[in-house]
């Protein structure tokens, strides 16, 4: 058992004072050990923190020949060489408590500016409802600028091949992989009007989920096939009058990082519509909130890397070779 510290503390039950085990101990070289009463020390574990001497509690319970039922406790401290060095988990304590202060800073100031930009949103809501049914292009440019506040006190973010994004008001179908919640603040920072496909109860969230429902976001279910069919044919006839959908088709947030499987509803939408699919890769937002840890914010860059639009009436050829792309892509930015 190794840990970034020079002792360790391990608790022991064993029979009383006497007992063979200290002459063991100490015949295998078992320095400063100390012996005290259960009456005296009550049955627990500790684990003392100390800047010098670190110590960590493993509790156990070890039957010994002829012990009687009144267990007595003792507990040791052993040197161990090359088990690490002082100071390192003060470091990863201080690193998670900046990243959970962080979190919290972050989930203020998005919320403090959401409030304040949905207003204007439902403000403006009636002319874009009017003129602008189909594009949205006043609610895209509100919520970009609500991305690029929020992640500016906190990453940066790089685009790169943003001369292969097509012009805005051409219909398109966007596909990425997925590693973070952040994922949506990162590519509304691109300034294109692509509406994104999202699971229903997102659209529960107070604030965030209403500008959702204004902006045009497709509502999905999961495993409904009846939901699925109708998400398909919303997004067909949302590019077919000019939109642009975004999809992540994997379908979820990968865990460790690495690409899952894509699900070929985006190839589809594509290859019956004869828009592009333009594929783009996300890097390092994984790392900055990694998925199921939501509540933390880590320091960092996120880069996006935009690659050539892919024009196909094949959805299986054009799954894998974007899956193709965005995976060599992955492996170049490592």
């Amino acid at each position: 058992m190794v840990y970034s510290s020079s002792y360790i503390q391990l608790g022991l039950y064993c029979s009383p004072y006497k007992d063979p085990i200290k002459r063991h101990l100490v015949h295998n070289g078992i320095r400063n050990c100390v012996f005290f009463s259960k009456t005296k020390y009550p049955f627990k574990s500790q684990c003392f923190l100390h800047p010098q001497e670190r110590f960590i509690s493993v509790p156990a319970l070890y039957k010994l020949p002829n012990q009687n039922k009144k267990s007595r406790s003792i507990i040791i401290r052993s040197e161990i060489a090359g088990t690490g060095s002082h100071g390192t988990s003060y470091q990863l304590s201080e690193i998670q408590l900046g990243s959970k202060i962080r979190g919290i800073c972050f989930y203020t100031v998005t919320s403090f500016i959401a409030i304040f930009l949905f207003v204007v949103m439902v403000v403006g809501h009636p002319f874009v409802l009017l003129w602008d049914r189909c594009q949205r292009n006043f609610h895209n440019f509100i919520a970009k600028i609500w991305a690029s506040m929020t992640i500016a006190p906190f990453f940066r973010v790089k685009i790169e091949g943003s001369e292969n994004l097509p012009p805005k008001n051409s219909p398109a179908v966007y596909v990425s992989n997925h590693q973070s919640f952040l994922d949506i603040y990162t590519l509304l920072t691109l300034g294109r009007n692509f509406k994104f496909v999202s699971k229903t109860a997102i659209f529960l969230y107070p604030v965030v989920g209403w500008a959702m429902y204004l902006l045009g976001t497709i509502p999905l279910k999961r495993m409904d096939r009846k939901s699925q069919l109708q998400t398909l044919k919303r997004c067909m006839e949302l590019v077919k009058n000019g939109g642009s959908v975004f999809f992540f088709p994997e379908g979820t947030r990968s865990r460790d990082g690495s690409l899952g499987t894509f699900k070929k509803g985006a190839f589809s939408i594509a290859a019956k519509t004869g828009v592009p699919v333009v594929p783009i890769t996300l890097v390092g937002t994984g790392k900055i909130m990694p998925a199921g840890m939501e509540s933390t914010v880590n320091a960092g860059t996120v880069k996006i890397v935009v690659h050539p639009p892919i024009i196909g009436d094949n959805p299986d050829i054009l799954c894998t070779e974007v899956r193709t792309i965005i995976a060599d892509e992955l492996v170049r930015q490592d």
